[in-house]
């Protein structure tokens, strides 16, 4: 039996994305105090629950500047893996705050649409318009990088950028017609807005700390890729995981046409190895096994369950 621990390593890290989510972070974190203190100001429930969402990203975005950092230490004696995971440790933190703080708002929504108070529009306005320019700000900062986490984060600042437009909307027709429950009503669908993305999030995260198989892959379809290389009969006892969502690993026993010389099995596992890259699989054990070789590791075939895993 030959045994191969076989790893194809990405050490792309961009650490020049630091910075620009360093910068987002505080323009995002400062606006957030600002526009809490604006919002119990002007008496709108409305600015409040923007100001929970930008709080959601300003955490977002700071355990994403920490955990970049933190994620790219190789691995020790305490992480055999590394600390990639400890990205998804934010995750469900800043998931966590976010729920608790969308039951908080919802609770304040609920007797303002049964009794709608009057907002001062014009303040509405101002920081609506306020907004939609310090988020736009920071998501074109981080336009200008080209990492994960950069990317991520701009699209949480986008989406900021469209709920800022929908205050501003409520803030024009409140300035023009006396419609107050306006206010609450945006109030309750910017929260639930919110709390549809922070489960989604918190459903992906869970599958990816459960070593659920990624979502955009199928392990009959990475059995069958195997079993195409030449020199390999069958493949069997596959485990896939994902550390991070990016950084994929897989774990097989493969039987080959026959015993291989060392240089050889070498020749094949490299073959394992690049197509597995193609599919963006990093980090590949395989175990090569003799034709009539019984394998006490061998199980079932996976089955198709249903329902089991969270969509992706």
């Amino acid at each position: 039996m030959a045994h191969a621990h076989s790893h194809h390593h990405g050490h792309t890290h961009h650490h020049h994305g630091s910075s620009n989510i360093k910068v987002a972070f505080f323009l995002n974190l400062g606006f957030t105090l600002i526009e809490i203190f604006g919002g119990l100001w002007i008496n709108s429930l409305a600015i409040l629950s923007d100001a929970l969402h930008d709080l959601g990203d300003s955490l977002a975005l700071g355990l994403a500047w920490y955990f970049a950092h933190l994620s790219q230490r190789g691995r020790d004696q305490n992480f055999s893996y590394g600390y990639r995971r400890f990205s998804l440790l934010g995750a469900v933190i800043n998931a966590v705050i976010l729920l608790v703080g969308s039951g908080f708002v919802l609770a304040a929504v609920i007797p303002r649409l049964l009794q709608p108070e009057p907002v001062n529009a014009t303040g509405m306005i101002g920081f609506a318009l306020l907004g939609v320019l310090v988020n736009g700000a920071a998501a074109l900062r981080l336009g200008k990088g080209s990492s994960l986490n950069e990317r991520v984060a701009q699209l949480h600042l986008l989406e900021d950028v469209l709920g800022w437009v929908a205050v501003l909307a409520g803030g024009v027709i409140l300035y023009f017609f006396d419609l107050p429950i306006i206010d609450p009503i945006l109030s309750l669908l910017i929260t639930c807005f919110v709390v549809y993305n922070v489960i989604r999030n918190l459903r992906l995260s869970l599958n990816i700390l459960l070593q659920g198989i990624p979502s955009d892959l199928k392990l009959a379809d990475v059995q069958k890729q195997v079993e195409k290389i030449p020199g390999i009969r069958s493949a069997h006892d596959l485990h896939l995981w994902t550390l991070d969502g990016t950084h994929h690993v897989l774990t097989l026993h493969a039987v080959v046409d026959a015993l291989l010389p060392l240089q050889e099995s070498e020749k094949l596992k490299q073959q394992v190895r690049d197509e597995m890259a193609k599919l963006e699989i990093t980090h590949v054990t395989i175990e090569l096994e003799a034709p009539g070789q019984q394998c006490a590791l061998e199980e079932e075939p996976v089955s198709s369950g249903s329902g089991a895993r969270p969509p992706g």
